[in-house]
C-alpha cells in the first residue's frame, strides 16, 4: 500500500506510445508485476487529468490475467471509463469477467460484478444476468451488497430485462438479509428503481418496515438514511402503527450526521399525518426543535439547507420552533443568502409575544450596508405590522423613523409596505400621509411610485393638493412603466370622482384618458382607459361606486403555502426539492412524484387537501443496443400497430419470502388504477389542479420578489390559531 502523497509523481502527461511500450516490456521481465503496476498508475493518473487513453484498450485488457488485486482494480477502472465507447472490443474482456465472477476472493467477485454493471452494452448485460443472480445469493455479504446496487444499474440500462429476470423479487428478498449493510443496499436499489416514472411501485408492509427498523442500529450513516427514507413507502392502516413506528425512530434525532437528522424529521412529519394522539404529536414537535437548531452551528452551506427545510417545516408545524426565534437572528459575518433565509423565518415565527424583539432586530438590519438585505428588512417590518396587530403602532413608528433617514431605497421600500398597511388597517394611519408626500421626489422605482400614486388616489378626498401632485406625476406619463401608468390612470379617475367639480381634475382625467386610448401601446392600459371613459360618460355615479368600492382587508396568511402542496413538499425534506421548494419531478427528468396516500388512519385535515398523484407511464424504450460482435442483438421490428406500454410491476413486500420465485402480477384493482392514471395523463395540462403551485419557486433569488410574499385579501377561512396545523 502506497503512502499518501507518494503517487503524485504519476500525475505527469505521457504519450500513448510510451505507455504501450512500457506495458509490452513489463510482460517479459516483470515477474512481480511492479513495473506493470507503475505503468497502470500512470495511465489512471492521465485519465484523471482528462487525457484520452482509449487507444490502450487492448494492451490494458491483457493485464486482467494478473492475479494481483491492485492491478485488477486499475484495469477495471479503465474499463469503466472506456468500456461503453469500445463495443467492438469489449468481447475481449468477457472471459475475464466470467472468470473473476467465480474467483475465490469475494473482493474480486464483487469488483467484476460492479464493473460489468457499469458497461450497459447488450453483450455485457447478457453475461451479467446469470452471474448477478448468483452474486445476489453469494455467501459473502460484501458480494451481496455490491450485487444489490448492480441490480439498479441493470434496471437503468434495460428495465424490462431486469423485471423478466426476476431481479426485483431477489432484491425484495435481500431486505430480509441478516446483514444490515446488505439490507440498506437492497432498500437503496429498490428506492432508486421505484423513483423512476417507468419503474416498479415499491411499497412496504408493517412486518417488513419493522424488520428494516431493526437493521438501523447496525447500519452505516448512509444505510440509516436509505432505510429511514423507505419508511415513506409504508402507509399506516391504524393510528397505533404510525405512533409505534415514530417512537422507534425518534431516537435518531440525536445522531451526529445532519442528513440522518433531516431524514428522520422527514419520516416523523410523514407519520404524524396518520396519528391521532395529540400529546405524542406535541412531544415529537418539541423533540424536533433542538436538532434543527444544532444544524445552524454548522458551516454556511449546511446552514442554508437547514434553513430552507425549516421554512417548510414551520409552515406545517409552527410549534416545532415556536419559542426559538432568537436563534435566527443574523450574525454580522453571515453570508447574504443565510441572512435572507433567516429573515424570512423570523417573520414566520413572529407573534404578539415576541413582536417587539423581532422589530428591534429588524430595525438594526435596516441600517446595514447590504442593499438587498436592507430592502428585505424594511419589507419585513411592514409585513410584521400586517401580521401582528398589536405591533402595528410600533412598526409604523419604525417605518417613519426610516423615512426620516432620507435614504432613497429605504424610503421606497417603506412606501411600498405602508400602502399595504393602509389596506390592512383602513382609517387608522392616514395621518402619516403628509410624511410620505414630502418624499415624493425620491421615488424613482416603478413599484414604489405606483404605491404612492395609489395612496394619492385612494385618499384624494383628504389630501388638499392631490390634484397638483398627480398632475406633476402625469408629466412623464408616456415614459413611465406600465405598472405606474395603470396606477396613475386609476388614481386620476378616483380624483375626478372625489372632486368632479374642480376644473383641474376634469382637465387631468381628460388628458390621461386621451393618452391611454390614443397613444398607449399596452393593450391592458388601453382597455382600462376605454372602460373608465365609457363608465364616466354613461353614469359617473355608478363609476364612482365601482372605483371607490369597499376593499376587503388583507392578511399575510395568504403567503403561506397551500396545505396540500406543503404536505407533498415535506416528503422531500433534506433533498434538493426542499431547497428549491419545488417537487423533484418538475426539474429532474423521469423522477416519480410523491404524495400522501389515503388510508383509514389518515387524519381528516390531510385527507381534505390530498393531492391525487398520477404516475406517468412512459413508452418502452427497449434495451440499449450498441453495434458490435457478440450474441445476436435485438432489432426493432416494424409493425403497423403501436405496441402497448408495458404493465407496471407492483412490488409489495407483504409477500412472504418463500414466494420470491413467483412473478408478481398486477391485480384487477391495479389494472383499473393504471387505466384511471392513463386517462388522467391524457387530460390537457390546464385542466389539472394548480394547487401545487409554489410561491417560492423562483430560483433566481433566495425567496423571489416582493410579489411572492405580497399580502393578499383575506380568505373566508382564516388561520387565527397556528395550532390548527397540528392536524
Amino acid at each position: 500500500m502506497s503512502q499518501p502523497g507518494q503517487d503524485a509523481k504519476f500525475f505527469q502527461r505521457g504519450k500513448i506510445e510510451e505507455f504501450r511500450a512500457e506495458l509490452l516490456a513489463a510482460e517479459t521481465k516483470d515477474k512481480k508485476f511492479v513495473k506493470r503496476k507503475t505503468v497502470l498508475k500512470k495511465i489512471v493518473a492521465n485519465i484523471t487529468m482528462g487525457m484520452d487513453m482509449s487507444p490502450l484498450f487492448p494492451d490494458v485488457v491483457q493485464c486482467l490475467g494478473t492475479p494481483l488485486l491492485e492491478i485488477k482494480k486499475m484495469v477495471y477502472l479503465f474499463l469503466v471509463s472506456y468500456g461503453r465507447s469500445k463495443p467492438d472490443q469489449i468481447h475481449l474482456v468477457i472471459p475475464n469477467f466470467l472468470q473473476d465472477c467465480n474467483d475465490r476472493n469475494p473482493l474480486i467477485r464483487a469488483l467484476a460484478i460492479r464493473t460489468m454493471s457499469y458497461i450497459p452494452i447488450p453483450v455485457v448485460t447478457e453475461a451479467l444476468s446469470d452471474n448477478l443472480r448468483h452474486a445476489l445469493k453469494d455467501r459473502d455479504p460484501y458480494v451481496r451488497k455490491t450485487a444489490a446496487i448492480c441490480v439498479a444499474k441493470l434496471y437503468s440500462a434495460d428495465p424490462r430485462k431486469a423485471e423478466r429476470g426476476g431481479f426485483v423479487e431477489l432484491l425484495r428478498d435481500l431486505m430480509l438479509d441478516s446483514n444490515a449493510t446488505v439490507v440498506a443496499n437492497a432498500v437503496a436499489a429498490l428506492s432508486e428503481i421505484g423513483d423512476r416514472q417507468d419503474g416498479v411501485i415499491f411499497k412496504l408492509n408493517l412486518a417488513t418496515a419493522n424488520k428494516l427498523l431493526a437493521a438501523i442500529p447496525e447500519s452505516s450513516e448512509w444505510g440509516q438514511i436509505y432505510i429511514l427514507d423507505s419508511l415513506l413507502r409504508y402507509v399506516p392502516e391504524r393510528h397505533t402503527d404510525a405512533e409505534m413506528m415514530a417512537e422507534r425512530i425518534i431516537v435518531q434525532l440525536q445522531h451526529g450526521n445532519s442528513a440522518v437528522i433531516l431524514t428522520t424529521i422527514k419520516a416523523l412529519l410523514y407519520l404524524m399525518n396518520y396519528m391521532e394522539n395529540r400529546q405524542l404529536i406535541d412531544y415529537i414537535c418539541k423533540k424536533m426543535g433542538p436538532p434543527l437548531v444544532t444544524l445552524l452551528s454548522s458551516g454556511p452551506e449546511v446552514q442554508y439547507v437547514a434553513l430552507r427545510n425549516i421554512l417548510l417545516i414551520i409552515q406545517r408545524r409552527p410549534t416545532v420552533l415556536k419559542n426559538d426565534v432568537r436563534v435566527f437572528f443574523c450574525k454580522y459575518n453571515d453570508p447574504i443568502y443565510i441572512k435572507l433565509a433567516k429573515l424570512e423565518i423570523m417573520y414566520r415565527l413572529a407573534r404578539a409575544e415576541n413582536a417587539k424583539e423581532v422589530l428591534a432586530e429588524l430595525q438594526e438590519y435596516a441600517s446595514e450596508v447590504d442593499l438587498d438585505f436592507v430592502r428585505k428588512a424594511v419589507r419585513s417590518i411592514g409585513r410584521l405590522a400586517i401580521k401582528v396587530e398589536a405591533a402595528a403602532d410600533d412598526c409604523i413608528q419604525a417605518l417613519l423613523d426610516l423615512i426620516e433617514t432620507k435614504v432613497t431605497y429605504v424610503v421606497q421600500e417603506a412606501v411600498i409596505v405602508i400602502k399595504d398597511i393602509f389596506r390592512r388597517y383602513p382609517g387608522k394611519y392616514e395621518g402619516i400621509i403628509p410624511n410620505l408626500c414630502e418624499n415624493l421626489d425620491a421615488l424613482d422605482e416603478p413599484e414604489a411610485k405606483a404605491s404612492m400614486v395609489w395612496i394619492l388616489g385612494q385618499y384624494a378626498n383628504i389630501i388638499d393638493n392631490a390634484d397638483e401632485l398627480l398632475d406633476d406625476l402625469c408629466y412623464t406619463f408616456l415614459e413611465e412603466s406600465t405598472e405606474v401608468q395603470l396606477a396613475l390612470l386609476t388614481a386620476v379617475v378616483k380624483l375626478f370622482v372625489y372632486k368632479s367639480k374642480v376644473d383641474k381634475a376634469k382637465e387631468l382625467v381628460h388628458k390621461v384618458l386621451k393618452w391611454t386610448t390614443e397613444e398607449a401601446d399596452n393593450p391592458d392600459l388601453r382597455d382600462r382607459g376605454f372602460m373608465y371613459w365609457r363608465m364616466l360618460a354613461i353614469n359617473p355615479t355608478v363609476a364612482g361606486e365601482i372605483v371607490l368600492s369597499e376593499k376587503p382587508p388583507i392578511t399575510t396568511d395568504s403567503d403561506r403555502m397551500d396545505r396540500g402542496a406543503l404536505d407533498q413538499l415535506l416528503l422531500h425534506t433534506g433533498t434538493l426539492g426542499s431547497i428549491y421548494h419545488k417537487n423533484p419531478e418538475t426539474f429532474i427528468r423521469n423522477a416519480a412524484g410523491k404524495a400522501l396516500k389515503d388510508s383509514p388512519a389518515l387524519n381528516a385535515h390531510s385527507r381534505a387537501v390530498l393531492i391525487p398523484l398520477a404516475r406517468t407511464q412512459l413508452p418502452s424504450m427497449g434495451p440499449i443496443v450498441v453495434a458490435g460482435p457478440g450474441p445476436t442483438e435485438p432489432q426493432a421490428q416494424s409493425s403497423p400497430v403501436a405496441p402497448l406500454p408495458p404493465a407496471k410491476t407492483d412490488v409489495d413486500t407483504s409477500a412472504l419470502p418463500t414466494q420470491s420465485s413467483q412473478l408478481i402480477s398486477p391485480t384487477q384493482d391495479d389494472v383499473a388504477n393504471d387505466q384511471d392514471e392513463t386517462e388522467e395523463d391524457d387530460e390537457p395540462p390546464h385542466s389539472r389542479q394548480a394547487s401545487n403551485l409554489d410561491p417560492y419557486s423562483n430560483l433566481d433569488n433566495a425567496f423571489g420578489g416582493y410579489l411572492a410574499d405580497e399580502p393578499r385579501p383575506m380568505a373566508s377561512r382564516q388561520h387565527d390559531d397556528d395550532d390548527d396545523l397540528l392536524f
